[in-house]
């Protein structure tokens, strides 16, 4: 198959999906096995298109010119094939995980779950397939309207509110700030096509160049930079798998995916590093990963800490592309896979502990780890990883965004970085150790007898992010070999 067919037919699965997973509705063993099968043939798509990666960005559809300069465009490109096989595999995982969780959870409407998950992934192909700025766009803002369902599924009071603030949120950065940055960056450089090293000459005034990169740091909503990143905390009442989506698979991945694609292919490392903006946005960064990791401290609710805690990551790969050098770049595509990881089995580890034993808050959690061993212990991987400790990929996004920082002189960012991984040991490494052990050494029985690890398909999806945890530190090679072929980056 060609380039243009390849990607096509992967922007085709999920609206598929969607007529299977609706006509078999009142079936649900049938129902999920569309959901599987659906995305076993997007991993499958997607793989065969990495085989065939060419060098560059590579158009492999466009539509016709609605300005000079302006249209639709889809390509092939190594970042785009990065965020697409992360995302097609952790929709295989995710659906596997919430048929054990949506069942034991006796969750409603849970056909209308499947069918807007599938919709938000089609929307994720869209964005990592996008050959331009208004491609990525469109899919972005298709994105958190397919998403939205999704945040509200319950129907609560409390659902239509988190869902309210994420819809505002989310949708007016993108009106604000993201629709401006994509008009300006049109009459500047007369294209909006993706381009290695960027569109802009090396005589564009750097004034305009620092009011489009703060426009496009705050319009990119979905990266969850402070002061907006509420929408985060606030679409956890959504049921778990969601946020697994949310968080690992889909809203916020095409979040800072789109950051670091705007950084390489539209101003390039040379043209970003002249924008005097990026000094100060640097060190908002930094301040966004030390205060997210501060409040996630305060969280009780452990979805809550692992809200803030994924602000926190986020603001790596937004310093990582904003630091302009190659070694920051790299990390910034590795954060975005290792996090996604790491991440999910987290979230994948608090909804096995609410459906086994109804706890919710971190407090409740001391002596869990004897009813629930599986679990605390891919907890533990999992944090290993987000913390950046061996034996988990974290390790290498953070060693490359380490070296970033020396690269380019930003010895505070450095030393930011490293108070960060300390904040991250106290607030989530240390929930598994008191899962297993108190801190004053006192024996303390089960609290419920009758506590067992979760479902077997819950187990299965833990079970696999929290060994790939593992494998992406003992194998980094294919994934660094396709991050170094990313205009910009170092291998």
């Amino acid at each position: 198959m060609s380039l243009s067919s390849l990607v096509f037919a992967s922007l085709s699965v999920a609206p598929l999906a969607i007529i299977g997973i609706c006509l078999s509705g009142s079936r649900p063993n049938l129902r999920e096995a569309v959901s599987i099968l659906a995305s076993a043939i997007l991993i499958t798509l997607n793989l065969v298109l990495l085989g065939q990666l060419p060098d560059g960005a590579v158009t492999t559809w466009h539509s016709g010119e609605m300005l000079p300069g302006l249209r639709l465009e889809l390509a092939v490109e190594p970042l785009g094939i990065l965020f697409a096989i992360i995302a097609s595999t952790l929709w295989l995982v995710t659906v596997v995980y919430a048929i054990g969780y949506m069942r034991s959870h006796e969750e409603q409407n849970q056909t209308r779950f499947y069918a807007f998950f599938a919709l938000s992934i089609g929307c994720v192909m869209g964005i990592a397939f996008a050959g331009n700025l208004l491609t990525l766009f469109l899919f972005y803002e298709l994105l958190t309207l397919s998403t939205w369902p999704l945040v509200v599924h319950a129907g609560t009071d409390k659902a239509r509110q988190g869902g309210g603030v994420y819809l505002g949120l989310l949708l007016g950065t993108s009106v604000l700030f993201f629709l401006p940055a994509i008009f300006l960056t049109w009459w500047t450089a007369g294209t909006v096509t993706f381009t290695p090293g960027g569109v802009f000459n090396a005589d564009t005034n750097p004034v305009v160049l620092s009011v489009l990169l703060v426009l496009f740091v705050f319009g990119v909503g979905k990266a969850a930079m402070m002061p907006f990143h509420r929408w985060l905390p606030a679409a956890m009442v959504a049921p778990t798998p969601v946020s697994a989506l949310l968080h690992a698979v889909a809203v916020v991945k095409a979040g800072v995916f789109s950051i670091l694609k705007i950084g390489v292919y539209i101003f390039g490392l040379e043209q970003l590093s002249a924008a005097e903006s990026r000094e100060w946005l640097l060190y908002l960064a930094g301040f966004s990963l030390l205060a997210a990791s501060i409040v996630a401290m305060r969280q009780d609710n452990l979805k809550a800490r692992l809200a803030y805690s994924t602000v926190s990551q986020l603001a790596y790969v937004s310093l990582g592309v904003l630091l302009a050098v190659p070694a920051g770049v790299t990390g910034g595509g590795l954060q975005i896979a290792m996090h996604a990881f790491g991440k999910i089995t987290l979230f994948f580890c608090a909804g096995a502990i609410l459906v086994a034993s109804h706890k919710t808050r971190v407090s409740e959690l001391s002596g869990l780890g004897r009813q629930m061993p599986f679990t605390m212990g891919a907890f533990l991987l999992a944090s290993l990883s987000i913390v950046g400790l061996p034996p988990t990929g974290g390790t290498w996004s953070k060693f490359y965004l380490m070296l970033g920082t020396l690269e380019a002189g930003a010895l505070l960012l450095a030393a930011a970085l490293i108070l960060s991984s300390l904040l991250n040991i106290v607030y989530l490494t240390l929930i598994p150790v008191r899962a297993f052990w108190r801190f004053d050494g006192r024996d303390v029985p089960a609290s419920r007898a009758d506590i067992q690890e979760a479902p077997l398909a819950c187990c299965l999806a833990i079970g696999f992010t929290a060994t790939c945890c593992v494998m992406l530190f003992l194998f980094p090679g294919p994934l660094l070999t396709l991050i170094s072929r990313i205009p910009g980056a170092g291998g």
